[in-house]
Formats: C-alpha cells, structure tokens, sequence
C-alpha cells in the first residue's frame, strides 16, 4: 500500500513529465541540423556514396536536395535509390531544391510535376524555388506575375501532400518604388499554401534584418539557410560562428520566424575544404546554439 505522501509524490511526478514532454521533443526537433547538399557540389557528383556517407558522419541527419532533372535524377540515381543511400547514412531529405524555371517563365508544368514527384518519393516536406532567372524578374509587375504562378504551384504541392517554399538571394531586395521584389512576393502569395526558406546570409548581406522580417510576417519563414559572412569580406561565406553574423538572437526568435527546419549552407571560401567546413558550421551549432 502507497502512503498517501509517497501517492502524492509519484502523481505529481507523472503530471510534470507529461507537461514536459512536449517541450523535450520541441527542443529535439531543433537540434536536427540539416545540410544544403549545394554545399558540396563539386565532391557529389565526383563520389555521391562516398560524400553522402560523410555528410551523415558529420553530424548531420537532414539534407537539402539541389540538382535533379528528369534525365539524370539525382546524379544518376532515382528518387528511391537515392532515398535509400540517405537512409543508410541516417539522413532524410526534408526538402528539395527544384529548377522550376521552365513553369515560371513560361508556364511549362512538366518540370513542375516531375519535382513533385521525386520529392513524394523521397518523402520530402518541402518543393522549394531557389533561384529567379533575371529576365523575368526585371518589373514590380514581374515578380506580381511571378507570385501568381507560384499560388498555382503551391496549390498543386498541397494536392500532392507537400509544401512549397521560395528560398531568396538579396536581388529580391531591390527597391521598385516604395517596395521590393521580396515584399511583393510575400504580399502576393498565398499564406496557407506558400512558405519561404530565408537564407540569413543574403539578407545580412543585403543589409536587411531578419529579426525585423520576422516581426513584419511572423510564422512565413519556416526554413532557413544557415551561413556565416566573412568578417573581412562580405562576399565570402565563413563558418557558422567564424564570421560577422549574430546566430543567437536569430535563433532565439525561431518560433516568431516559424522556424521548423535549417540548413547549413557553405559555397565559397572554404576552410580548409568542403565536408570540414560545413561539419565545423554543425558542431558549432550543436554546441553554442541550440
């Protein structure tokens, strides 16, 4: 027979852990580091079993797809040949980066429908537009073209069980008059269907804040890219910790952001390679971020 003390004692136990629980797994969630597979481009397609096993010895347990097409898939692998060598690494590819430039110039759906293809195969969350050719992005009227094609898009993401996301550059902060290309496209696209992945790099970089972005569309940003600016020159990338950019108040504000997944990214100035690069910018993270 329990004590009615010892009763008391193992009831507020078992209450505490159940309320706590949600925070445990909250904090779990944000300690998956994921890694944009860009950051690797030139050892990928020279050796993608032998990359991709170091990428998840690295630390990482999430990757960021670039580089498919419809002939080549993903570097010669098929959507669920490649999911399999990611899965044998400990990875999940949560989202993918498609040229979807075709559909967005000139309406062309086939790209389109093959991404979101290979991205249900993988078992992805996320369709993600990384990049705007600069002859259709020229106008105010442009980008509100533009953000009407993505509405559709997203619309046939949805229908396939998926989102889609649009990943910036610091083009899109260009002014037309009293706005910018970026504004235009949050203003104009659906908030239920379109998601944007906010490389924190290129905003630093073209001197905008993210904290102040965040505040202005709370919830929109439900991904990151994760790269530091050289302190010496902003045209170079450095280590997450290494370089210019403040992380903690970024990501002490996540949850305003919307923040469910990131991304190390790394492109130039690597130190002193690639794969040990983007493996110091994930120990830095785990250890003084998150």
């Amino acid at each position: 027979m329990l004590s009615r003390k010892s009763f008391m004692i193992s009831s507020c136990l078992a209450i505490a852990t159940l309320l706590l629980a949600p925070s445990f797994a909250c904090v779990a969630q944000k300690k998956a580091v994921g890694l944009q597979l860009y950051s690797l481009r030139v050892d990928l397609p020279k050796d993608l079993k032998g990359t991709i096993e170091k990428v998840g010895k690295a630390g990482f347990s999430q990757v960021e797809t670039y580089g498919f097409s419809i002939k080549d898939q993903f570097w010669g692998l098929t959507p669920i040949e490649f999911k399999k060598l990611l899965a044998a690494n400990g990875l999940t590819a949560v989202s993918n980066h498609f040229s979807l430039g075709s559909y967005l110039s000139d309406g062309n759906t086939s790209e389109l429908k093959a991404s979101i293809a290979a991205a249900k195969v993988l078992g992805s969350k996320y369709v993600t537009i990384p990049y705007l050719d600069q002859s259709i992005r020229k106008t105010a009227a442009d980008y509100k073209k533009i953000a009407a094609k993505i509405n559709v898009a997203a619309k046939m993401c949805k229908d396939a069980g998926l989102r889609l996301a649009y990943h910036n550059h610091d083009f899109e902060f260009e002014k037309f008059g009293e706005t910018t290309g970026y504004q235009i496209l949050l203003n104009e696209t659906d908030k239920n269907l379109v998601d944007f992945e906010l490389d924190l790099y290129w905003v630093a970089r073209s001197g905008n804040d993210p904290l102040k972005l965040f505040k202005q569309n709370p919830g929109r940003f439900t991904m990151w890219h994760v790269k530091d600016m050289d302190k010496t020159n902003p045209e170079l990338n450095a280590e997450v910790g290494t370089g210019s950019i403040d992380w903690k108040p970024i990501f002490a504000a996540a949850k305003l952001s919307g923040m469910k997944y990131f991304f190390v990214e790394h492109e130039t100035n690597y130190k002193p390679n690639p794969i040990e690069s983007v493996a110091a910018s994930c120990d830095y993270i785990k250890k003084n971020i998150l």
